[in-house]
C-alpha cells in the first residue's frame, strides 16, 4: 500500500497553515479560507480522527489590527505586532470552531520547549491529553517573547518538530503553492509538479527555493527541512496548496494531491525524536563512506571515519552527521568538544591516550544516542 492509499487510515494529523493561506494578497484578513480551513478540520474531527493545527500569522494579523500596511523591521515592534495578532487569531479560530461542533484549546511554544527534555516530556503529554479529551491544539510559536520565533521557515519546522513529538501519523503543510517543482513555476512553464519525493538527496534540497511571500516567513527549502524531521520520525507529510477548497478532504481520501514524502520505516522513541529535533543543533561533523556503510548496519561513529568538523560546540551536543557531498545521515549527542574532534578526527581509538585527557569514549556518537537520516 502506497503513503497515498495509507494516509486514509491515519488517526492522529497535524495541519500547518502559512500566513499566505490566512491573509489576502493585500495584507487583509482572508476570512473565507479560514472558515473553509476550520470546517475541514472539524468535519476530519468528526470522523474520529486526531486534529492538530500549528498555525502562522501571528505577525501578519496583528498588522492588520493596527492598521499597518508595511511589516516592521525591529524585533520588538514584530513582537508586539504578535501579541496583538495572536488574540485575534485565536479568537477567528475559536469562533469557527465552535460553531462546527469543536472545541479548541490553544499552546503556545518556543525552541526552548523542546530543548530541554522535561519541558518537551511535558509538551507532548499536554497535546495528547488534550487530544483524549477531544480538543483540537491551535500551536503557534510564541513570537511575542522570543527573538528566534521570527526566522524564515520556523513553523514549518515547528509543524514537523511536533508531530514526530506526538507521533502523528501525518502532516499536511498548507502553502501558497500546490507542492514541489522540479523547476521554479514562475519562471519556468515547463516546470513539473512532483507528486512524490521518495528520498531527500542533495538533488531535492537544491531544487528547493527562498521565501516567497512579502507577509509569511517560510519557503520551500524550510519545508523540505521539516519532511526530513516528519519522514525520519515515521510521519508521511504532504505539501499542498491551502488556497483551494477540499485540500485536506482530498488528501485524506488519498487523492493525488501536492507532493508526498513517504515516512522512514521505523518509528523514532521518545526519547530519540527528542535528540533528533527537539535539542539545538550545535554543530556538523563530515564523515567518510566507510562510515556512512557502517551506519546503515547500526554502528557507532568512530573517530577513524571523521573527515572535518565545523561549529564550536561542547560534548554532550547535538551535532548533524554529513557526507563529503553535504547529505544529511544522522544527528546524535556527540562526546568530545569540537577542540577535542580536531585532534583526533581519522585517528583510531588506540591512539586517543595521547591525544585526550580525562574521561576516553571508544564511540564519537553512540549508536543509542544517534537518529539515522537516511
Amino acid at each position: 500500500m502506497n503513503s497515498r492509499e495509507q494516509i486514509k487510515n491515519a488517526k492522529r494529523i497535524v495541519v500547518k497553515v502559512g500566513t499566505s493561506t490566512l491573509l489576502y494578497p493585500s495584507g487583509k484578513i482572508n476570512l473565507y479560507r479560514i472558515e473553509h480551513l476550520t470546517r475541514e478540520l472539524a468535519d476530519l474531527a468528526s470522523q474520529g480522527r486526531e486534529i492538530i493545527l500549528v498555525t502562522s500569522g501571528a505577525i501578519g494579523v496583528g498588522m492588520v489590527r493596527m492598521g499597518l500596511a508595511k511589516r516592521p523591521d525591529s524585533v520588538q515592534e514584530k513582537q508586539a505586532l504578535a501579541s496583538v495578532g495572536q488574540v485575534l487569531l485565536m479568537h477567528l479560530y475559536d469562533k469557527f470552531f465552535t460553531e462546527y461542533g469543536q472545541i479548541a484549546g490553544q499552546v503556545l511554544l518556543t525552541k526552548e520547549n523542546f530543548s530541554n527534555h522535561s519541558q518537551y516530556i511535558n509538551g507532548r503529554n499536554t497535546v495528547l491529553t488534550m487530544l483524549k479529551k477531544g480538543i483540537i491544539p491551535v500551536i503557534n510559536e510564541n513570537d511575542a517573547v522570543t527573538t528566534a520565533e521570527v526566522k524564515i521557515g520556523d513553523n514549518d519546522t515547528l509543524s514537523a518538530t511536533v508531530a514526530a513529538m506526538v507521533d502523528a501519523d501525518g502532516l499536511i503543510i498548507l502553502s501558497d503553492i500546490d507542492g514541489v517543482y522540479d523547476a521554479n513555476p514562475q519562471k519556468n512553464p515547463e516546470a513539473r509538479l512532483l507528486s512524490e519525493i521518495p528520498e531527500i538527496t542533495q538533488a531535492v534540497e537544491k531544487m528547493a527555493g527562498g521565501a516567497g511571500s512579502a507577509v509569511g516567513t517560510g519557503g520551500m527549502a524550510t519545508k523540505i527541512e521539516a519532511a526530513k524531521i516528519a519522514t525520519a520520525a515515521g510521519v508521511t507529510m504532504f505539501i499542498a496548496s491551502g488556497g483551494s477548497d477540499g485540500t485536506l478532504r482530498r488528501i485524506m481520501q488519498g487523492e493525488t494531491v501536492g507532493t508526498v514524502f513517504p515516512p522512514k520505516d521505523a518509528h523514532l522513541r521518545v526519547r530519540k525524536g527528542w535528540l533528533a529535533f527537539g535539542r539545538r543543533i550545535s554543530g556538523v561533523i563530515f564523515v567518510d563512506s566507510g562510515c556512512v556503510k557502517a551506519l546503515k548496519t547500526g554502528s557507532s561513529i568512530l573517530a577513524a571515519g571523521i573527515l572535518a568538523s565545523e561549529g564550536e560546540y561542547r560534548a554532550g551536543s547535538t551535532v548533524r552527521v554529513l557526507t563529503a557531498d553535504y547529505q544529511e545521515i544522522a544527528r546524535g549527542t556527540i562526546n568530545y568538544d569540537a577542540e577535542l574532534i580536531e585532534k583526533i578526527k581519522g585517528k583510531k581509538t588506540s591512539d586517543f591516550t595521547e591525544l585526550v585527557t580525562g574521561t576516553l569514549h571508544e564511540e564519537v556518537i553512540h549508536r543509542d544516542n544517534m537518529v539515522l537520516m537516511i
